[in-house]
């Protein structure tokens, strides 16, 4: 890596680091009214963060996803809402740099949301197929080049703030459920009407409510790849490796808390070996196993992103799951560790070592497609695919 790369990578984490500061100032406030992350959300716009995966030629800062992965681990050390709405959006973008160029509106909506920091939100979930995201019941439908999309959405992440939504939808009336394309609103071209709130045990900061969405805009702002295509090739290992990346700032901050406890201990008893100090090391190890769980599966990523049949193949989706299986699994016992360590000042709420906000924000990881139905997945291609079992991939 040259100088410039280096002086350009920690400029970029130290404006993370100043959104983070904001974050989590207002962490514990969010949390507990369950209200979205202003303050926090125009850090990140007034940092220029909103943007950076776009390519440099389109006005972004061509990020990879190596460095957004560690802004979310980042702002996940500060509030993991915040952080969640950070990964999402850049799940969102991921698709739209990945198979946008191929459209002139596309293109151009990239250089508008560098440009205006637009937030993007996400609709994949439906009332009636649930987190089935390659599954529609809503069709759209498209006449004299405009296109109508109207769907019971159970789920719209942080809707009411989005400044546009991606949404799915089967690609026309007669398609089959998996025949799905994926369309860009801007917010202007629809209304929502809420139907669920989003009351929930964590990650209540993220606000992402349930909606019908109604809206109409030109039919180029369809996608022109199949979402099955948008999917495999740059979702899945989008939102497996940026939440990983979330979720690993969760357990390195209670981690963090859970080592400030025992040296505020160590301090208390010079010479004596404070109670939770051997705890501490098995933490630390276990903190490790999931940090080079998201570094493994960011190292595939980058060996495949531009092959498009790797990305595509059993072998890759098989990679990237297992990286979300095993970062969604190990961030609990993680974070109960760290409270096991603390004790009573982690249970309580307001001092230094609380880790209630980290535990129920860390019980999200395993429903956020639901790590039953990527094992199902999991499970039927492997009666097929041959496991790499080499170190070296």
């Amino acid at each position: 890596m040259n100088m410039s790369v280096s002086i350009a990578d920690a400029g970029l984490m130290a404006r993370a680091a100043r959104v983070a500061t904001i974050a989590a100032k207002h962490a514990d406030a969010v949390d507990a009214a369950g209200r979205f992350p202003r303050e926090a959300v125009d850090a990140m716009i007034a940092e220029r963060l909103l943007g950076i995966q776009i390519a440099r030629s389109h006005g972004g800062e061509d990020a990879d996803f190596s460095k957004i992965a560690e802004l979310c681990s980042i702002l996940g050390q500060a509030c993991a809402a915040s952080a969640m709405v950070f990964a999402m959006h850049h799940i969102k973008l991921s698709s739209l740099v990945q198979h946008g160029s191929e459209s002139a509106w596309h293109t151009a909506f990239m250089r508008r949301v560098a440009d205006e920091q637009l937030l993007l939100g996400s609709a994949t979930t439906e009332g009636g197929i649930g987190g089935n995201l390659r599954n529609s019941i809503c069709a759209i439908t498209v006449k004299d080049g405009v296109c109508h999309l109207e769907k019971d959405a159970t789920v719209i992440s942080y809707g009411d703030y989005a400044d546009a939504i991606l949404i799915t939808s089967r690609s026309n009336p007669e398609a089959a459920s998996s025949d799905q394309v994926m369309t860009v609103f801007l917010k202007e071209q629809y209304t929502l009407e809420k139907t669920h709130v989003w009351d929930t045990l964590g990650m209540r900061g993220t606000c992402s409510d349930g909606f019908l969405f109604k809206g109409t805009a030109p039919a180029e702002q369809i996608f022109p790849k199949p979402f099955a295509e948008i999917a495999a090739q740059s979702m899945l290992a989008a939102s497996h490796l940026l939440w990983s990346g979330v979720w690993h700032g969760i357990a390195a901050d209670a981690v963090s808390r859970a080592q400030a406890f025992v040296r505020a201990a160590a301090r208390k008893s010079p010479g004596a070996m404070p109670p939770g100090a051997l705890r501490l090391a098995e933490l630390s190890n276990m903190l490790q196993t999931l940090r080079s769980n998201v570094v493994a599966g960011l190292k595939a990523y980058e060996d495949a992103k531009d092959d498009p049949d790797k990305l595509a193949s059993m072998g890759f989706s098989v990679a990237m799951n297992g990286v979300k299986i095993c970062s969604s699994e190990m961030i609990l016992p993680i974070v109960n560790h760290a409270m096991l360590i603390c004790g009573i000042m982690g249970y309580k709420n307001g001092t230094p070592f609380s880790l209630g906000r980290h535990l129920r924000d860390a019980h999200s990881a395993q429903l956020m497609i639901s790590n039953d139905r990527i094992l199902s997945n999991m499970s039927t291609m492997l009666l097929v695919h041959k496991l790499d079992t080499s170190l070296l991939g």
